[in-house]
C-alpha cells in the first residue's frame, strides 16, 4: 500500500525537492506543509551514536517542526543516493544528513534520514540532480 502510485517524472521529481529545499532553508512552515503528504512518515537513523527519533514521525503536521529545526547554518544538496532523490545535509561543511525522499502525486510521502556517522562515512561521490 505504500508503494509508489507510478512513476514519477523527473520535473515533479524536481520541483518537490526545489520546493522542499526551499521550505527547509527559509524555515517557511507552511511552504513544508503544503509540500509534505497530510500521512508523509519520517524515518530517522542516529545509529545510536547521534540524535535521532527513537521512533517514526507520521504526519505533516508532526514532520514539518522537526525539518523546521534544521539549523540556518547548515547546507542543502540536491542529491541522487542509491537511484532515490535526496537531500544531503552539510553542517561546517561536514556531512551531517543524508535524507532520502519518496514523492507521490508531486508531493513527498516519505522521508529517510540517515545520521548514522558510519553509514555517513561510505557516501563517497554527491550526484547532484541535474537541472
Amino acid at each position: 500500500a505504500r508503494r509508489p502510485r507510478g512513476i514519477v517524472s523527473p520535473t515533479e521529481t524536481r520541483n518537490a525537492i526545489q520546493a522542499f529545499q526551499q521550505a527547509i532553508e527559509t524555515g517557511d512552515l507552511q511552504g513544508l506543509l503544503d509540500i509534505l503528504a497530510p500521512d508523509v512518515v519520517l524515518l530517522t537513523d542516529g545509529g545510536g551514536v547521534v540524535r535521532a527519533a527513537p521512533a517514526p514521525i507520521v504526519g505533516a503536521g508532526a514532520v514539518a517542526p522537526v525539518l523546521g529545526r534544521i539549523s540556518a547554518a547548515a547546507s542543502l544538496l540536491p542529491a541522487q543516493v542509491n537511484g532515490c532523490p535526496a537531500l544531503i545535509l552539510r553542517l561546517n561543511g561536514e556531512i551531517d544528513t543524508v535524507m532520502a525522499v519518496r514523492i507521490d502525486d508531486g508531493v513527498i510521502t516519505g522521508l529517510y534520514a540517515v545520521r548514522n556517522p558510519e553509514k555517513l562515512s561510505r557516501v563517497e561521490r554527491e550526484t547532484a540532480v541535474s537541472r
